[in-house]
């Protein structure tokens, strides 16, 4: 009975050693030698395509695994021995000869010799629980084969039992989830929540941006207690959220297969690890597991002025509506990105100033500490006579996509300083709002340089006297968006008259509805129906906008039908279009108008038949998978039938986001002495005025005056030569992609996406007296290019794929208005020509010696113009303009 006893005991035990053998980590046997055979993949590709006609390399190679220690007190700590040999490398597709970059070049002339002797000296990994404790290598080895040992290292962590756990590897410390199932082992790593020190910077608006998605998941067999098999698989794919057909993938994959299992070396004794690395060689020294930052330096790249001088011709202003404009846009920020300080002060210093705005334009866009003190010790803001290089850099930092809080510092301080041109000042404040609101969008509305900001605009408007310096401040606050400033913008949206007030309310107008509170829709309530006091009929409009497009009450839209009637003759036709545009457009607030309309005192004929020529229309430009763009246009006259305000909006969407393209507004009033008319309700002090605001990629723009006051009005007029007034010209950068990302194998990737704009938007007013005829015209005339570069840089090869796209187009919004006779006639038209489109892809792999395989497809179509049809009211009222004039032609004589 005893002898049975001791037996049992003696299975229970072997059982729970063996158990616990297999639930806490792999076990190699002692003095044997595992023989792998180990391969790396790397393929780079439009993210649909099928991999096997992919650029990328496979380094194949053996691998050498056994046992060196053993801890005495704990069977699961463990030292291994990691040895690479026969190192190959390859074409990961099979290719002929002549499109084969390694043919005829051994590995030592491939990867080097120094390099690959660093990569075959052995690695010693102490195993504890599964899990690498301590990497141990030379330190005096490249970061690259430092990196390809790591990928490989990590390879053998893995627990033998089902759950989660966050793991220290090459990517860094990532949560990771475990699923075993018999004799196989399943981890996937959560890519995403991996802590590694990243580089790169994103769009900040998501429609601008890049997608990203990325996986990664290791299947082991096991065998004896023992790695069997590992197959490893990475896969990363990037795409423009605007495009999603235009993306890239990189796939990385991992194999160690188990060949043979031999007699190996003995193990070392010992107590302590520490004791055991210096007995097998005192050069080792404990490294992080995780991937040291690496990347090759380019040999034969051009300096800065080479590359400047090769596409210089390109930047001239007559050329800026050109795609080649913008494609040399994006390639002078990438080199300027790697420049010098005093490598960008030479050009700067050197150019003439036909080319230097655009020159300051790339600068500026280049966000880097150097191209920022550059440009700042160029530009002298006591000097008038550079205003336009001060004012280009200015937009440039308004439209900047990963501002920095120094560059808002840098500003604030300007500001406080003297500067000799009082429109730089004004554009300067409106800038530093559009940088608040793009610093608060990435949460640092805490920065000590955003709370000063803030502090000076707010500040200094309850203090303005002037009203230029009010505007100023509240165009400032139009971009900022602080919800701080609600309570000032609805004092000076009620309380002042003019151009004033009209900021003011179209600040509100910026604001997402969320932020519109109670207070808020009484105020502009109290505006539109003029509770208090008297308002321009572009301010009452205005705040029944924001009523409308803010979740209005039933009775809020019912108040608002019943005064239709009521209002100012072309006021009246305004809201009616407004009303029945929010209903053809099925706006948010659609559901809750028809609700009001089911009524007969607001749905009757009396109502919908008001006469005038004032309009408000929405349709789409583009409607797709991905993004879908809209235009609105809306006009308002005066009852004399002057243009009052003309309104023209770009927005473009996906499912979950929105962003203001383009907002070009031309605002005239105070001319009905000129055509001896009576001036509208409110509106009989007004001075004459005419003039253009713009929003270009949600930014504020400074408002440019045609005329002011009634003694420039007539000057203009009797000078007019009927040219267009240049509201802004230059080069944008609207998409700024850039990330780093660490494959498991070792190698580095990096992902580029930049898209440029050159454009060119000018408005003019003609106005005859003869003929009794106005006319606005606003063109757009827009090049747009987008290069995108995925690459994985293993420092002996290079291998990525290019993408480019292109399109040059003009957009036209005419509104000819006839004040001859009442209701006098008014035709908009909004046109764009036909418009080349081209795409191209090019795969490639390169060596540092100069040879490289590439692999090129493109696409070229033309994109047929269109005239977008406005409302049927409208197409009739042009057939009678151009027929007029056609009659009116022929019977001159």
């Amino acid at each position: 009975m005893i002898l049975l006893t001791v037996l049992f005991l003696c299975i229970i035990s072997t059982y729970s050693a063996s158990v616990k053998g297999h639930t806490t980590g792999p076990s190699l046997n002692n003095d044997k030698l595992y023989k792998f055979a180990y391969s790396a993949e790397v393929y780079v590709d439009q993210v649909k395509a099928s991999l096997q006609k992919s650029a990328g390399y496979r380094i194949s190679s053996g691998v050498d695994v056994n046992l060196l220690w053993r801890n005495p007190e704990n069977d699961d700590d463990q030292l291994i021995k990691v040895t690479i040999r026969d190192v190959q490398v390859e074409n990961v597709n099979e290719r002929p000869a002549a499109k084969n970059i390694f043919k005829g070049k051994s590995t030592e002339k491939i990867i080097g010799k120094e390099y690959l002797e660093a990569l075959q000296r052995p690695i010693v990994l102490e195993l504890v629980r599964g899990k690498v404790k301590n990497f141990y290598s030379y330190q005096n080895e490249p970061a690259f084969t430092q990196n390809i040992k790591r990928g490989l290292a990590s390879l053998f962590q893995l627990q033998l039992h089902s759950g989660t756990a966050s793991e220290v590897d090459i990517s860094g410390k990532c949560n990771t989830t475990y699923h075993v199932r018999q004799d196989q082992v399943t981890k996937v790593k959560a890519l995403d929540s991996c802590e590694i020190e990243k580089q790169g910077f994103t769009s900040p608006n998501r429609i601008l941006d890049v997608g990203t998605k990325a996986t990664s998941a290791t299947i082991y067999v096991l065998e004896d207690s023992f790695i069997k098999s590992i197959k490893a698989e990475e896969n990363y794919v990037s795409v423009l959220n605007s495009r999603r057909k235009t993306g890239a993938k990189i796939v990385s994959k991992q194999r160690l297969d188990l060949k043979s299992v031999q007699a190996g070396p003995g193990l070392i004794a010992g107590k302590q690890v520490a004791g055991v690395i210096k007995t097998m060689d005192s050069s080792y020294v404990a490294m992080p597991l995780v991937a040291e930052p690496v990347k090759s330096k380019c040999k034969k790249c051009p300096s800065l002025s080479e590359h400047w001088q090769s596409i210089r011709e390109h930047m001239h202003p007559e050329k800026l509506s050109k795609a080649e404009a913008a494609k040399s846009f994006l390639s002078f920020i990438q080199n300027i990105r790697k420049a010098t300080k005093e490598e960008i002060l030479k050009i700067l210093r050197s150019e003439n100033k036909d080319v230097l705005p655009q020159v300051v334009d790339a600068v500026t866009f280049a966000q880097t500490p150097a191209s920022l003190e550059a440009i700042l010790e160029f530009l002298d803001f006591n000097d008038a006579s550079t205003s336009i290089l001060q004012e280009r850099f200015l937009y440039a930092c308004g439209f900047a996509s990963h501002p920095s809080e120094m560059l808002l510092k840098t500003l604030t301080a300007k500001f406080k300083g003297d500067i000799a041109n009082e429109e730089i000042r004004e554009t300067l404040v409106i800038v530093m709002g559009a940088l608040i609101r793009k610093l608060c969008d990435k949460e640092g509305c805490k920065l000590p340089a955003v709370m000063e900001a803030k502090r000076l605009i707010l500040n200094r408007l309850e203090k303005a006297k002037k009203d230029d310096n009010v505007r100023m401040y509240l165009l400032a606050l139009k971009n900022a968006l602080l919800p701080e400033a609600i309570p000032l913008l609805l004092k000076y949206a009620e309380s002042e008259e003019g151009p004033i007030s009209n900021v003011a309310a179209t600040a509100l107008q910026r604001y997402n509805p969320s932020y519109l509170t109670k207070e808020v829709k009484e105020t502009m309530n109290r505006i539109y129906h003029q509770n208090r006091k008297v308002h321009e009929k572009t301010v009452r409009t205005t705040a029944a906008a924001i009523i409308l497009n803010s979740n209005p009450s039933y009775m809020e839209v019912k108040n608002i039908l019943l005064s239709i009637g009521e209002l100012p003759l072309e006021m009246n036709k305004y809201m009616l279009s407004m009303i029945q545009d929010i209903l053809h457009f099925e706006m948010p607030s659609s559901k809750i108008v028809r609700r009001v309309l089911k009524d007969m005192r607001t749905h009757n004929y009396d109502l919908f038949s008001k006469m005038g020529s004032s309009s408000a229309y929405s349709g789409y430009i583009t409607r797709g998978p991905d993004v879908s763009s809209t235009y609105s246009l809306d006009i308002l006259y005066s009852g004399s039938g002057i243009l009052r305000r003309s309104n023209m909006n770009i927005h473009i969407f996906d499912r979950n986001a929105e962003f203001h393209a383009s907002q070009v507004v031309i605002e005239a009033q105070g001319l009905e002495s000129i055509i001896a008319a009576t001036p509208d309700e409110g509106e009989e002090n007004l001075d004459s005025f005419a003039g253009m605001s713009a929003i270009l990629f949600d930014v504020q723009l400074r408002p440019v005056t045609f005329f002011q006051g009634y003694g420039d009005l007539m000057s203009k007029m009797l000078s007019a030569t009927g040219d267009p007034i240049n509201v802004v010209k230059g080069l944008i950068l609207l998409t700024d992609y850039s990330q780093e990302i660490q494959l498991q194998s070792g190698p580095r990737a990096s992902t580029e996406f930049l898209g440029g704009l050159a454009i060119d938007i000018s408005g003019g007013m003609e106005f005859s007296l003869w003929y009794r005829e106005s006319k606005t015209n606003v063109k757009n005339r827009v090049a747009a290019f987008m290069a995108g570069n995925t690459e994985v840089d293993s420092f002996f090869i290079k291998t990525g794929m290019e993408t480019t796209l292109e399109v040059e187009t003009t957009l036209d919004f005419i509104s000819t208005v006839q004040f001859s006779q009442y209701p006098f006639l008014v035709c908009m038209q909004m046109d764009r020509v036909d418009s080349p489109f081209r795409r191209h892809v090019t795969k490639y792999e390169s060596l540092p010696s100069g040879r490289r395989y590439t692999a090129k497809r493109g696409r070229s179509e033309v994109l047929a113009g269109n005239e977008y049809p406005l409302h049927q009211e409208n197409s009739n009222m042009c057939r009678k303009v151009f027929g007029e004039k056609s009659d009116s032609s022929s019977n001159w004589f």
